[in-house]
Formats: C-alpha cells, structure tokens, sequence
C-alpha cells in the first residue's frame, strides 16, 4: 500500500508539473519552515489576527493539524523535528541558557548533536538531495557542530537562541554578538538586512544554485516572532488598533474563536490566566498604548513573514518546482513571555543601541517584546506559554501540504518526532546507516494519505521533559509538572478532551490513572536519560546567572590585563619612588 501511495505520488507530480519542470519527479522536494515562537492560533488559518493568506492557501490546499506537540523550547523542538528523537537523545535536552551546572556535559547535556544522531539532512543526502538550510540553528556551537558538519550542502545559520532582525548584533548579554556563519564560516550580513527577507533570498539563492535533476530539502528557521520582536512600519500599521483591549480581552476572543472553528469543545472551561499576571485596566494609558504597539509589532512580524514566504512560493511555482513540494510549516514551541522591563537590563540595551518606547516601536533600534501577559493572552486556548509543558508551550501550529497530501483538518494526536520519519518514508529513505541512534517518531503518511484517521493509540504514552518542566500524554490524559517561577513543581492531571485549558486537576479522582501516568512518566525518564534539576531550579534564575558567567568570562581576558598591567604600573611607581628616596639620601 505505501509503495503503491508514494509511486502514485511520484505519477502525480510528474502529471501535474508544468512544462521546464526542474524538480526530479521520483522524489518530491521538502521544504521545512519553523516559525519561532508563535502560538497555535497566531496564524490567521487557525484564528488569529495577522494575516497570513500564503500559509493559509497551503494550509487549505493541504492538512491542517489541530492536536500537534512541540517541546516548550526552541532547541530541544528544533532537534527533534530535524531527527525524530527525543530530545535527551539527541544531546539537546534543554538551552545551554537555561542549563545548570550539575547538567554541564552530561550525556544528553552536552548541547551538541551527538554521535549517532542522523539528522534529516544527512539522510536524504545520500538519496541524490540538495540539502540547504537558512536562519537560525541553535543545535550546537564550533567546529564540527554547524549544520555545514550535519548534512546541509549550503547553509547561512544563525548559531545563537536569537537575534537582531535590522542589524547585525545580539540581542542578550549571554551573547557577544550575533554569530552567523555560511557553511561553517563566519559571515557578514548584507547591509539592507531585515530576518525574513534575507531568509527566504538566501535559501532562492541556494535554490537558483541547484541542479535541475536534483530534488531539495529546504530548512528555514524564521526568526518571527522571537525577541527582539521587530517588523517594518508597513506591516505593523495594520494592528495599531487591534490589541488596544488589552490582553484578557484578547484571551477571551481567541477563546471563543477556539470553540468555532472546533479547535475546542464548546462550553468548554476558559483556563484563567495566572494570578500574578498584572489586569490590562491597572495600567496607566501610555503603558496600555506601548504595550497593544509591542502587539501590533508581533502581527506585523507574522505578516512581514508570510509575505516573504508567498515569495517563495510564487517561485516555485514560476520554476514548476511547486507541484512536486512538500511543505511543512511549524512552531517550535509556544509564545514568548520574556521582557526586557528588567531595569538591571536597561544599561545593557542603551549599551547596545536598543530602547523599549513607543517611537519608531518594530523598526531598528526598538526592542520589542509582548511579556507574559500577553504571551499568556496569544497561547489561549491554552493555559501558559513557552517554557512551560501546559497546552500553551506545547501544542503549536503543523501544516503540511503538498503530493499525497489529503487536504482538511488532522484532529489526532501528533508529535514534532513525526515530522523526520514521515519525510524519510515519503522519500523512500530505507533503513538508517549502521550504529545511528533509532527514530522515536511515528511516519504520519498513512495519516496524511487518509489510510489511518491517526499514528497513537489511546494505549501510547508520549513523554516530554525540558529543565524540570514535565508532562506525558496517554490517549486522553495528560500529565503535567511546571516549576517555578510560573509553576509551582506539583504534578497535576487533566482530561484534554473535555479540558483543553487544563482548569480542572483529576488527581484526586481518578487515582489509578494518574498512578499509571506517574509510572509512564518513570519509564519515558529513564528511557531517554532524563537528569532531575537541583533543588530549587528556577529557569529565570539560571538565565541570570548564566548570562553573568558568559559576560564575566568575556570580559576575563580585559580584567586579566588590566590587573596585570596595574600592577606593573604600581610595580614602576615604587621602584620609581624608591629611586627618589636613594637620590635624595645620596644628596643629602
């Protein structure tokens, strides 16, 4: 059945491809793009307010996930979705932002790719692809670690959590600046650079360079809408008065947008948002007016996106590549909540040439950032944001669209592991190289395909673990565990199917169930490697700290001269002084 779906797929493209096809028609081009950050229902296919009609039209024309997982962090998702491993097995459990020192190197720990992981890239080069991959990386750092030394033929990545989108910079203290490199050197970025122009001109770039006979992966990792949140004037204009209600209002329109369009049961229970969220109505008016602008940017940067995207899309479809292309878009986990409202921050950004007012708010030199108010807002119908293994981090926006590819919506379950095996089966990748770590992942053609309504059973246990923050999946059920500063370390249960908001813990009533969950939970731990974070761990904390120690040791080298040379020069001054006291003596 397989062979005879992919074989049909193979007669389709060829068929349906128009004249001066370039793409080869036995195996169909893949193109990945990972928006960074962005909530299930910020994409206007699922509800949102910036408009995206380049996705929705694929969304549309192909399937359109609605229970999708993510991991609650960009690279531990990132890793999984280019290897169809848990994340522990991969070496990138978490964020080296975010890592304890207790962790530093352990196996699963050490922030590289390790040994034996076989990325996508590297599976499909042997098969004949061109594989090329723009924007940001963020799986490993030095020689040996780019995407240049994991099967990309050509790449332009940026190896760093984020960065500026006007200028070539950092956007944090833990990096000195913004580290891109091409093909495993370091590059220089052009002087008209904006993030998702350069994104999708560098991978066309790519693509004008490969061979008509070849098919291609294509890898893009958007830097929208991740920190600093920027988007030119034009695009940011539209929703200046959009999110003017502020943020509960906002929670409670996607909520009720949630239950039309059936991404949730009607009448099901609105999570609330956390108690230590500020109330839009105690805001002053100028603050009310910065933050809907902060809002309004984040909209802008999805639409600036999803322009450039159509882009890409209209040149496939001018070189007759789009017939034979596979898409997949993606988020890698749930909204940002961080801000940079930290006073011990501001020296930092003045420093750097950044201020956070409403004056020229999304363009260069702002740095633009929604916080957990409104972070909390976007994820609805959902209960928290990124970081976090509520609904909020984790269940994000999947299309995929393209030959074979049934067109509507995909209400089964669905993991960011599928992503790699489903594209190695669609390319008849055969078994993996000898000694390559094994797939965790479930291939979702025979879903896509409609042969199978879903790839889990209610009987499969599905675990996720990212610095502490915890949860499985089990048919129904979820577990969940989130630890401070945003959680409280408890693990609670929940019924997704008729509490997608995760409002109601069913611990206490279902006993058995949430005892076979813990020991589901144990079993997943010990599978993948899982280490338990230091008493006390609070990812907030270990941002800060990490983020003194890279600063510190940066600046070691200086502070080193420096000492060394105030102490010559103290040393010259004695000797000095006591050459004065002789002549004196000698005089006297």
């Amino acid at each position: 059945m397989k062979r005879m779906l992919l074989a049909a797929v193979a007669v389709f493209a060829a068929v349906s491809a128009p004249a001066g096809a370039q793409a080869s028609p036995d195996k169909p081009n893949f193109i990945v793009m990972v928006i960074d950050d962005a909530a299930l229902m910020d994409l206007g296919i699922y509800g949102g307010e910036a408009a995206t009609p380049n996705i929705d039209a694929l969304a549309n024309s192909g399937a359109m996930f609605t229970q999708y997982r993510s991991s609650p962090l960009c690279s531990p998702s990132r890793a999984m979705l280019l290897t169809g491993i848990d994340n522990h097995r991969t070496g990138i459990s978490t964020i080296p932002e975010v890592l304890p020192p207790e962790h530093v190197g352990k196996p699963g720990y050490t922030m590289n790719l390790e040994p034996g992981v076989t990325t996508l890239a590297a599976r499909l080069k042997p098969l004949g692809y061109r594989t090329l991959m723009t924007g940001k990386w963020h799986l490993g750092s030095g020689d040996g670690h780019g995407p240049d030394a994991h099967g990309f033929d050509r790449s332009f990545a940026l190896d760093a959590s984020g960065a500026d989108n006007w200028e070539d910079k950092s956007y944090m203290p833990y990096y000195a600046d913004a580290p891109w490199y091409e093909d495993g050197k370091p590059a220089a970025l052009p002087a008209d650079f904006y993030s998702s122009t350069f994104i999708v001109d560098k991978m066309m770039e790519y693509m004008d360079q490969t061979p008509g006979d070849a098919p291609f992966l294509a890898y893009m990792g958007f830097q929208a809408v991740h920190i600093p949140v920027q988007a030119p004037p034009e695009f940011t204009s539209n929703y200046l008065d959009t999110y003017k209600d502020g943020w509960e209002a906002l929670q409670t329109r996607r909520w009720q947008r949630a239950q039309e369009i059936g991404l949730v049961p009607q009448g099901a229970t609105k999570p609330a948002l956390h108690p230590n969220l500020r109330k839009w109505e105690d805001l002053p008016e100028d603050q009310q007016k910065l933050f809907a602008a902060r809002m309004a940017v984040n909209a802008g940067m999805l639409e600036a996106m999803d322009f450039h995207i159509g882009r890409l899309v209209e040149r496939l479809k001018e070189t007759g590549e789009f017939e034979n292309t596979v898409f997949v878009i993606t988020s890698d986990n749930g909204p940002e909540p961080s801000s940079a409202e930290d006073p011990r921050f501001a020296a930092w950004l003045e420093s750097n040439g950044y201020h956070i007012g409403i004056e020229g708010i999304g363009e260069k030199g702002s740095y633009g950032f929604i916080g957990p108010e409104f972070a909390s807002a976007a994820s609805s119908p959902s209960y928290l944001f990124k970081f976090y293994v509520s609904e909020g981090g984790l269940r994000v926006p999947l299309i995929m669209s393209g030959p074979g590819i049934a067109s509507g919506r995909v209400d089964s379950f669905a993991m960011v592991t599928d992503i790699t095996p489903t594209l190695l089966e669609m390319a008849e990748a055969g078994p993996a190289p000898e000694g390559s770590v094994s797939i965790d992942g479930r291939s979702l053609v025979p879903v896509l395909s409609g042969a199978a309504t879903g790839a889990y059973s209610k009987n499969d246990a599905v675990g996720i673990e990212v610095s502490g923050n915890s949860a499985l999946y089990k048919g129904p059920w979820k577990i969940v565990r989130n630890l401070q500063p945003w959680g409280d370390g408890q693990w609670r249960l929940f019924n997704l199917d008729n509490d997608p908001g995760e409002t109601a813990d069913m611990a206490a009533a279902h006993p058995e169930i949430f005892s076979q969950l813990q020991a589901d939970y144990a079993a997943y731990a010990a599978r993948v490697g899982v280490l338990e974070v230091p008493a006390g761990y609070n990812s907030v904390s270990q941002v800060q700290k990490n983020m003194t120690a890279a600063v510190l040791k940066r600046a070691m080298p200086k502070m080193i001269a420096l000492a060394i040379g105030g102490i010559i020069l103290l040393g010259g001054l004695i000797w000095f002084g006591l050459n004065i006291r002789r002549g004196l003596k000698k005089k006297a």
